[in-house]
């Protein structure tokens, strides 16, 4: 005797609920999207994240999936497509929200195809330079600047990149117009500053740190509203200090899932990200990279929703003034 289709839908539904109890399956691994290629920053980001997340989630593992290109969308897209299980999560940078402004097509929806699960941390950017450059100092800076406009070489990991960004509103607030050049990633761009290809570049901690301490390239300015307390960037001003009034850029980090994934397990993932960011080991790996751990409020899952909608709310406009977009 076949069952009445409403008793077998009723079925249906407790049996997701009761299995989304047992949420992660034993034996079955946890896949960690990051749309961007192994060794970045974001990467770093998200393998250190991978081991702090594993056990309090009750994770056989949490495996490290790097789908890159087109500016992290194709890894989204991805991570967006995936079964709303919970077994697919993606972590993912700023570009969650400038990327709707970058990409005339997108391949899926920022708000509408992602549950939200929190934010993890905020990275700063440092202003750098190449290691022959005659300026020691801001104030030297500004005055190299000033005598070189139109030759002036700025680089960037590529449009959309943390880099990029942070170049388009140095450019836009010093009302100097510098020669972009993009690279295809972090790597690259570094290598030609500190062999002197280029002169310039905003790029994330992440990126610079280890440099800055080599003394393999100079630093002149931070972008956050205060200074840092890393050892290698606590003498360095912000550029709200040297007159950029309002400059603050930083590039921060958020977990997401498919939307569909069940309010438990979102729960559930949520309640581990919060054990995870209080890790002693994975609050050290971030600071040593000049990260800062989320703390706030934005480690609930709606208010990192309200926080990502009013970033794209913030960038949009810079990314259309420069009509620099992507196919």
């Amino acid at each position: 005797m076949k069952k009445p289709l409403s008793l077998l839908v009723l079925a249906l539904g407790l049996g997701n609920v009761a299995w989304a109890s047992d949420y992660p399956i034993k034996d079955r691994p946890i896949t960690l999207i990051v749309p961007f290629t192994a060794g970045g920053p974001t990467d770093r980001v998200a393998r250190d994240l991978a081991e702090a997340l594993r056990k309090p989630l009750g994770a056989s593992s949490v495996v490290v999936e790097n789908v890159g290109g087109a500016g992290g969308t194709i890894g989204a897209a991805k991570a967006a497509k995936a079964n709303p299980d919970g077994h697919t999560l993606l972590l993912h940078h700023i570009g969650m929200a400038t990327s709707p402004a970058l990409y005339r097509k997108m391949p899926y929806d920022t708000m509408g195809d992602f549950e939200y699960l929190g934010m993890i941390n905020d990275v700063p950017m440092t202003l750098v330079g190449r290691p022959t450059l005659p300026a020691n100092n801001y104030k030297e800076l500004l005055g190299w600047i000033d005598a070189n406009k139109g030759k002036i070489n700025l680089g960037n990991a590529g449009l959309g990149a943390a880099s990029h960004l942070c170049g388009l509103m140095f450019q836009r607030d010093l009302k100097v117009d510098m020669t972009t050049v993009p690279y295809k990633g972090t790597a690259p761009a570094m290598n030609d500053l500190m062999g002197g290809q280029i002169d310039l570049m905003c790029d994330q901690t992440t990126n610079t740190t280890a440099q800055i301490e080599g003394k393999t390239i100079k630093a002149y300015a931070v972008t956050t509203g205060k200074r840092l307390t890393t050892p290698a960037l606590k003498d360095l001003p912000t550029l709200q200090e040297v007159g950029m009034k309002g400059f603050e850029v930083t590039i921060w980090h958020g977990l997401y899932a498919p939307k569909g994934t069940p309010a438990d397990v979102v729960k559930k993932v949520n309640t581990a990200l919060r054990a995870a960011l209080k890790d002693p080991e994975f609050i050290t790996k971030q600071q040593g990279l000049g990260a800062v751990v989320v703390s706030d409020k934005r480690i609930e899952p709606a208010e990192h929703r309200k926080f990502v909608q009013a970033e794209i709310n913030k960038w949009g406009p810079v990314i259309q003034a420069a009509g620099q977009y992507a196919d």
